[in-house]
């Protein structure tokens, strides 16, 4: 991939979720919510202080996440629909 996000953003790919209920029930497509839960694919260096000094990334690629609902901007990277976002609008990484 030819892409790389710049200061404290993170490009992720979105994880589906699944197509039924525990109770077995069967969701449609168009009753389904996107998926706040994804895969970091590349990540910028890290935000800079007034000083200069470089902040680490918290992330790294690999890593699976949360992010709220409206978070990101979608853009379409290699004919795949991906997000981008900053690193604050993560909620927390998967275990």
């Amino acid at each position: 991939m030819a892409f790389k996000p710049l200061h404290d953003r993170v490009l992720v790919r979105r994880v589906e979720g699944d197509d039924k209920t525990k109770g077995g029930l069967i969701i449609p497509d168009s009753a389904k919510e996107k998926p706040a839960e994804g895969e970091i694919i590349a990540t910028g260096e890290g935000a800079r202080k007034d000083s200069g000094e470089l902040i680490a990334m918290a992330v790294k690629a690999g890593d699976r996440v949360l992010f709220g609902k409206w978070s990101g901007t979608e853009v379409t990277v290699d004919g795949e629909e991906l997000l981008i976002m900053k690193e604050s609008d993560i909620l927390g990484v998967l275990a």
